[in-house]
């Protein structure tokens, strides 16, 4: 069996129906699906049994949380790459597994990219064709929109001590284990963004720090502080009013005046990152 997919629910029995809908629709057939509910009390469980023909195992009961429960579908799937696709969240198009897996794949795990649907619009999101050690301690990859092999999870599961980021560690311990990464040029899922991991930042932050304390080598942790110490005295720089109103000015007039503004921006930002100002 080619796939399997694994969807996680909690009390989401409208975001569900929609993951449901964009699952059985699939003209690609070569897939098994999980369902793994957190003992949901919404109605959730009737809606699982109503289709209950088109899933291959589910259960309802109560778990430890998020990837306690990716964990669970992890153990009983049986297909040679797993997608998590959350409640809420849904496949593109109905021909776009049968897109994605027209393609003769050995690469350990395949991404592609993603739609984010917020309240009131949807943007896409692109992932680099070829996916870098920087980009990805500075992002993600799109969870849903990802095909993982299922024998990388024989070394290890998700981690439960994380409530956020454990699949962000899981693609970070990966690429430092120099597992192979392609991209596929397809937008595969749509992300539904009133989730945990989109909704508590700070926690995310927090998560993401132990995860870079604990497993990346301390010259790469070093560089990537750096990085973000130089992202935040950029961005600092940007929103000072001064530097707006230069820009705004500078927008307006011949080139000379755009490098003039550039100079003053680097001025400014070499200002801020030197020690008499640190704190």
């Amino acid at each position: 069996m080619k796939l399997s997919i694994i969807t996680v629910n909690l009390n989401n029995r409208e975001g569900l129906q929609r993951t449901i809908d964009s699952v059985i629709c699939q003209t690609f057939r070569d897939f098994e699906w999980i369902v793994i509910d957190g003992g949901s009390t919404d109605g959730s469980r009737e809606l699982i049994e109503q289709y209950a023909d088109h899933i291959a195992y589910w259960v309802s009961e109560p778990d430890k949380g998020i990837y306690n429960a990716m964990n669970k579908g992890i153990k009983v799937a049986k297909g040679e790459y797993l997608q998590f696709l959350n409640s809420g969240d849904w496949i593109v198009e109905r021909t776009t597994l049968e897109r994605c897996f027209s393609q003769q794949f050995t690469a350990d795990v395949i991404y592609g990219d993603q739609y984010f649907v917020y309240p009131e619009r949807k943007q896409s999101s692109e992932f680099p064709k070829v996916l870098t050690f920087k980009f990805l301690l500075y992002d993600s990859l799109g969870h849903s929109a990802t095909f993982i092999r299922r024998n990388l999870f024989e070394l290890e599961l998700y981690d439960e001590s994380l409530r956020i980021v454990s699949d962000w560690a899981f693609f970070v311990k990966m690429m430092l284990s120099n597992k192979e990464f392609v991209k596929v040029n397809e937008i595969i899922t749509c992300y539904d963004t009133t989730g945990i991991s989109s909704t508590n930042i700070e926690l995310q932050k927090q998560e993401r720090e132990y995860v870079i304390e604990k497993f990346v080598p301390e010259a790469i942790a070093r560089d990537y502080r750096r990085m973000v110490e130089l992202d935040k005295a950029w961005g600092d720089l940007l929103n000072n009013n001064h530097v707006r109103k230069v820009l705004e000015y500078g927008g307006k007039k011949r080139t000379y005046h755009k490098l003039i503004t550039f100079f003053f921006m680097i001025i400014g930002l070499f200002d801020k990152l030197l020690p008499h100002n640190k704190k």
